[in-house]
């Protein structure tokens, strides 16, 4: 059965994580992705560790973890195109290509003659995907952008954190490199849009990308909380700016998370606390009221909930339709029944460690399923057969391009 997109060709001269992730999505939905890395060096993030991936020997490769995680179904090739033979090299790729991503500065391709106006005279049907940390324009566009400054700068830590007053107060990001995940996922989206319309058009066209663009899009209903009020949101820890109760809760053995996302759950949540009075009680009987006495009520669900262990709890409100869970470690997470339940831990065979691990594509189509191809390339696994069998490069010229350290 052929992945969805198997009729594509990526070629990505991303690194890092926002390009690579992009075109990780195409790879699992059949893309064939062509990642192009530095001669000897390749994505930085190669050499983002420890950890690294251990050998049959249990000797650390040169595959970090990082590296790992956003790199599965493609090929990797050498090419440096600094070098005018690699420029040559990638021109021919990108002719018999469908998409380029790329993650240079603003102009920095231009030098070599591989920006979107120098390609596209040559493949009118190209979708090119630039992604920069602000954008082609604007009086940041030359600056260098990476996730936790773009996390700072775009509001985020700024919601994110214990609030004003409690120990520990102050701005923390988020512990994965959120900004760039989603702007993989938005690249990702706007390529797919790009190839309806040229399906449509048979023109391909320039995306531009920016990590902060991203970031102040996805401020989402702390946007408009702002935008509405002209009050810019402060940090209330795990609490939700606009739901009562909507945060976690200790417990006799830990913490867990309480969700109540109506009037009806918690109403429910009220009986099951063995506290029925709360619901009647006119500052709780609604959300507009629990927030507006988010201070009361509070400190009263958490003199309740620690009577109980974590399981307890979760075990009486679950039944009830009250939405409840623990805080899990990673640990916890993998060994969770419904993490195992959905397949969400895979392996794939790799030269050096047998196997690699790695986490499953959430997406699930029932006409054309993500294949699990292959595991992350090492640095220039598919130069040859891919030079070969789509330049017609033979044994010779490999060769010589090798020895001049082209590829």
């Amino acid at each position: 059965m052929s992945g969805a997109l198997s009729h594509i060709r990526v070629l990505d001269l991303s690194r890092v994580l926002a390009g690579p992730w992009a075109g990780q999505i195409l790879a699992d939905l059949g893309a064939e992705v062509l990642k192009v890395e530095r001669p000897g060096a390749g994505d930085d993030t190669r050499h983002w560790g420890p950890p690294f991936l251990r050998d049959a020997q249990g000797e650390n490769t040169a595959e970090a973890a990082y590296y790992l995680s956003a790199n599965r179904n493609k090929k990797s090739l050498t090419v440096d195109f600094t070098r005018e033979e690699g420029q040559r090299i990638i021109r021919e790729l990108a002719l018999q290509s469908d998409i380029l991503l790329e993650n240079f500065k603003v102009g920095g391709l231009a030098a070599y003659g591989l920006d979107y106006a120098s390609l596209k005279e040559i493949n009118p049907r190209l979708i090119y995907c630039s992604i920069t940390g602000f954008g082609q324009d604007g009086p940041y566009a030359q600056r260098a952008g990476y996730d936790f400054m773009i996390q700072g700068l775009g509001g985020l830590m700024s919601l994110t954190g214990r609030a004003e007053g409690e120990e520990g107060a102050g701005p923390v990001k988020v512990g994965v490199a959120l900004t760039d995940i989603l702007t993989g996922l938005y690249a990702s989206t706007a390529v797919l849009g790009a190839l309806a319309h040229r399906e449509q058009s048979g023109h391909g066209q320039h995306i531009d990308m920016a990590l902060l663009d991203v970031q102040v899009a996805c401020l989402a209903n702390q946007a408009m909380n702002y935008l509405t009020t002209g009050v810019a949101p402060r940090r209330l820890g795990n609490a939700h700016p606009n739901i009562v109760p909507y945060q976690d809760f200790p417990t006799a053995d830990g913490d867990f998370i309480l969700t109540v996302g109506n009037d009806g759950q918690f109403r429910k949540f009220c009986e099951v606390a063995g506290h029925p009075e709360w619901a009647e009680d006119p500052r709780f009987a609604s959300n507009r009221e629990r927030v507006a006495h988010r201070a009361e009520l509070i400190p009263l669900i958490r003199q309740a909930t620690v009577f109980r262990s974590t399981a307890e709890w979760i075990a009486a409100l679950e039944p009830a339709g009250v939405p409840c869970g623990p805080i899990n470690d990673l640990a916890q997470v993998f060994a969770d029944p419904q993490v195992i339940a959905r397949g969400l831990r895979l392996e794939l065979p790799h030269p050096l460690a047998g196997v690699v691990p790695q986490v499953a594509s959430p997406i699930r189509l029932s006409a054309t399923p993500v294949e699990y191809r292959n595991a992350p390339p090492l640095l220039g696994e598919h130069t040859d057969v891919v030079l070969g069998e789509l330049l017609g490069l033979d044994a010779a010229a490999l060769a010589e391009l090798r020895a001049r350290q082209v590829i």
